[in-house]
């Protein structure tokens, strides 16, 4: 028999009615930033791992999604490594990248990384997918959207 396809766990489909009704909101939502000035922002669903881990606390860091290395991630990986099960060791030595947790650490990084670049009031907004891993609670998704606006003089 085969198998019925499927989404990953914590994920959903939006239809195209949901869609539209979302678009209507976000859209809404933007058209307000653009009247008060505020400019759009875009940021990486992926971020370094040294950029996120530690800065949402140890529970918090326990909630993002890492993402292996491509190719063979395991080639830095002894097999006395993997029969200690030290997940955490493991963890980062195949693991460099993440999903964002919230805008706050990308939109800092994004500061920093182009501080030279920004005139400052600078104003943005920022309407994107963050992702937090959420094992323990069953109904919950994975994905959220967030909304952020800020200004920095």
């Amino acid at each position: 028999m085969a198998q019925t396809p499927s989404i990953p766990k914590g994920t959903r489909d939006y239809s195209p009615e949901v869609m539209v009704k979302r678009n209507y909101i976000f859209d809404t939502i933007k058209s307000v930033f653009k009247l008060y000035g505020y400019l759009p922002l875009e940021t990486p669903a992926m971020e370094n791992l040294s950029t996120l881990m530690g800065k949402y606390g140890e529970e918090g860091d326990k909630l993002l999604f890492k993402i292996l290395n491509s190719g063979d991630f395991l080639a830095s990986v002894t097999n006395s490594e993997v029969e200690e099960r030290n997940i955490p060791r493991l963890t980062n030595k195949i693991c460099e990248k993440g999903l964002r947790y919230d805008l706050t650490v990308p939109f800092a990084r994004f500061v920093v990384q182009h501080q030279n670049e920004i005139s400052f009031l600078f104003k943005r907004y920022q309407i994107q997918p963050v992702w937090r891993r959420r094992d323990a609670i069953a109904s919950s998704t994975s994905v959220t959207w967030m909304s952020w606006e800020v200004i920095l003089y």
